[in-house]
Order: C-alpha cells, then sequence, then structure tokens
C-alpha cells in the first residue's frame, strides 16, 4: 500500500469515526469464511456497517478525530474489525446473539455516544444500553402518566360534581 493510499484510508476512517456516534470494535481472527459471511449478512439485517481495518491505520484515524476515544486505542492489537450503528446497543445485542452459535467476536471496546468501553467483559452492559429514542419515549410516558390521572379523576368526579351541584340547586328551588 502506497503512502498516498495509506491516507486515503486514514481520511475515509476519520470521516466514518466522526459521523457515527457508536463504534465497536472486535475480534473476528478465526472464524472461517462461511461464519465470516453469515455475521457480516446479520450485521447488514440489523443495519450495521462492519469492515475490518489496519490497526495503524485506525489508531492514526483515531488521532486525527476531534472526538476523545481516550483509552480505546490501547486494544488495536491483532486482528480488528469496526462495527458503525445509529443505535447504541445494536451490535452489542448483534454479537452476543451470534456469540449462541460461535466464541467469537470478542468485543475489544466500544465509544457509544461520547463514553469509551473497554474488554469483552462490558458486553451485557452495552447490550442494556438503552437508545436515544427509547429514553425519549420512556420520559415522554412518564410525563404523561400525572397529566393522565389527572383527566380521568377530573372526568370520573366531573359527574359526582355534577349531581352535587344538581341536587344543590333542586333544594333551593
Amino acid at each position: 500500500m502506497t503512502r498516498e493510499e495509506k491516507s486515503q484510508v486514514i481520511e475515509d476512517l476519520t470521516a466514518e469515526l466522526a459521523k457515527n456516534a457508536n463504534i465497536y470494535l472486535t475480534d473476528i481472527s478465526g472464524l472461517n469464511a462461511g461464519t465470516t459471511s453469515n455475521l457480516r449478512r446479520a450485521a447488514f439485517k440489523a443495519n450495521v456497517q462492519m469492515a475490518v481495518v489496519k490497526n495503524t491505520l485506525l489508531a492514526k484515524a483515531m488521532e486525527a478525530s476531534e472526538r476523545d476515544f481516550g483509552d480505546l486505542p490501547t486494544v488495536l492489537k491483532g486482528n480488528t474489525s469496526v462495527m458503525y450503528s445509529e443505535t447504541g446497543n445494536v451490535p452489542a445485542k448483534l454479537i452476543k446473539t451470534f456469540r449462541k452459535k460461535s466464541d467469537k467476536p470478542l468485543l475489544k471496546g466500544a465509544f457509544i455516544e461520547e463514553a469509551v468501553y473497554i474488554g469483552d467483559n462490558q458486553l451485557d452492559m452495552l447490550v442494556d444500553i438503552k437508545s436515544k429514542e427509547e429514553l425519549v419515549g420512556e420520559i415522554i410516558g412518564l410525563l404523561q402518566s400525572p397529566a393522565k390521572n389527572v383527566i380521568s379523576a377530573l372526568k370520573s368526579s366531573g359527574g359526582k360534581l355534577a349531581g352535587i351541584i344538581k341536587t344543590l340547586s333542586e333544594k333551593e328551588g
């Protein structure tokens, strides 16, 4: 690979790192061609972009990026594939599901919405991370709950209130 080609790859990787808020680094070494193909197919179906990268080029792209990847570049050893996703927990769920049939991919690290996670032991926690849409939905549900209670109380007691007013007006008459 020529120096120009390397700098183009670094530029492309830097652009990918900038436009994706959720980045997973995995180890898929040892997977045969068929299993790797199945993983790629599953990633595509889950709307996860996957690419095998050279560690040195990815490290340089991380350096060139405006984001702070913390200790994430320290996991760039051996075979590394990158997964990009719009939703933070989708790649973690994909990895966990895929590992029911295989011992790989191993999670090296992840960068989720400005937070860095290092090590395969973080996988279960990453599966449980809620997406921004899920959190917004929960907050809206919580905010609507008290208002719904007040409205239903007013509706149910509205009949009682009307009955009381009617009774009082009949007594006066």
